[in-house]
């Protein structure tokens, strides 16, 4: 049976990152992946964005992860060549009544240590932005945009010149808890077992049911499996729009806001849709009811003008109309079993947040 110090399971973004921080701590790591590439779920399918850290609640791991790593992967993305950019972010109200809103949002974030988010002119957003209509704007400069694809590969070479391994077509069949580590049953083409005495559990949209496949883990301390599928379409136009646009908050997501890609393409989403099995299809005919939402600050739209884009998956532990979730790295001090670790409910800020993540689950396992 081949040994290893340390597994980790998925090779999303933020698998990778934690993979790469262990390797580098000077670890053996495997990284063990059930698809054929690296971050084909959740990692890549999703908007890119680099977030400041505004909406989340004060002392939750999500704000804290997301304002430390903000700052971390900009660094990162400056010293290693990923693709990037520091655009900024409009937050707009297009009537009186969410002005007050506004006030609050620009509380929180400055609660959360977001302190360069700050009330601008409305005549100063609409000289950025002349298609715009809005009657007070809130600009967050933090906010950029990233090239997920890229900071994964740099993560891997990372983790690869310090040593660790990716097998990829190998996803985790179940791990037995042993008395020194686990052993672990991987499948795929080349079925192998392996023993090793840590095991990070980063599989994303499915970590609930890896969590339950541990033999010696108490299955009633994974969360249920819940997914939160997102649409977006992109716009068949020339963009107009220099910095990402969101409108005030909706009830169950932040609303149909602009972002932009690092090619200038912009994309309108998410509506958000609860589903029971991994699907990414994105339904054209679901656009239609965007065209009034974006409309509100962006009245000059041409019909027809937005073309399906791509749908992303967020893991959620919660269901439909219930408080979203912190972020909930789960580690021995709660389950009793040394060298494992459990990531559940990683979604947004999840790529911005990822450093800081991996940082936390290192520190975890000593």
């Amino acid at each position: 049976m081949e040994k290893v110090e340390a597994v980790v399971v998925g090779a999303g973004v933020v698998g990778l990152a934690v993979a790469r921080a262990l390797a580098m701590s000077g670890r053996e790591v495997v990284i063990v992946e059930a698809e054929d590439a690296v971050g084909t779920h959740t990692s890549s399918r999703n908007s890119e964005v680099i977030h400041a850290g505004i909406y989340y609640p004060k002392g939750s791991l999500k704000a804290s992860s997301c304002v430390s790593g903000k700052e971390l992967l900009y660094d990162y993305c400056a010293g290693h060549g990923v693709p990037h950019r520091r655009c900024g972010k409009l937050i707009v109200a297009t009537d009186q009544s969410q002005v007050e809103e506004l006030s609050s949002i620009k509380k929180k974030a400055h609660a959360n240590g977001v302190t360069d988010v700050d009330f601008i002119p409305v005549e100063k957003a609409l000289a950025w932005e002349p298609e715009l209509r809005c009657v007070a704007a809130l600009h967050s400069p933090s906010t950029g945009i990233i090239d997920s694809h890229a900071l994964m590969l740099a993560y891997l070479g990372d983790a690869e010149a310090h040593g660790a391994m990716l097998a990829l077509r190998s996803g985790l069949i179940g791990a037995d808890v042993v008395a020194d580590g686990f052993v672990l049953h991987v499948g795929g083409s080349d079925a192998m077992t392996l023993k090793s005495s840590i095991l990070i559990n980063s599989a994303g949209l499915r970590a609930p049911t890896v969590a339950r496949s541990v033999e010696g883990y108490r299955a009633e301390l994974a969360p249920k499996e819940y997914y939160a599928k997102g649409n977006y379409y992109s716009l068949a136009r020339k963009n107009p729009f220099t910095r990402l646009i969101y409108p005030v908050p909706e009830p169950g997501g932040l609303g149909v806001h602009v972002t932009l890609d690092l090619a200038g393409q912009a994309r309108f989403g998410p509506d958000v849709e609860w589903v029971e099995r991994i699907n990414y299809d994105v339904d054209p005919k679901r656009a239609d009811r965007f065209y009034a939402a974006i409309r509100r600050y962006w009245p000059g739209l041409p019909d027809g003008a937005l073309t399906p884009g791509y749908a992303g998956i967020r893991p959620k532990t919660a269901g439909p109309g219930a408080p979203a979730p912190d972020f909930h790295i789960q580690g021995p001090r709660e389950h009793g079993v040394p060298g494992l670790v459990h990531l559940f409910g990683i979604e947004s800020p999840g790529l911005t947040a990822s450093l800081a993540l991996a940082g936390m689950v290192a520190r975890e396992v000593g």
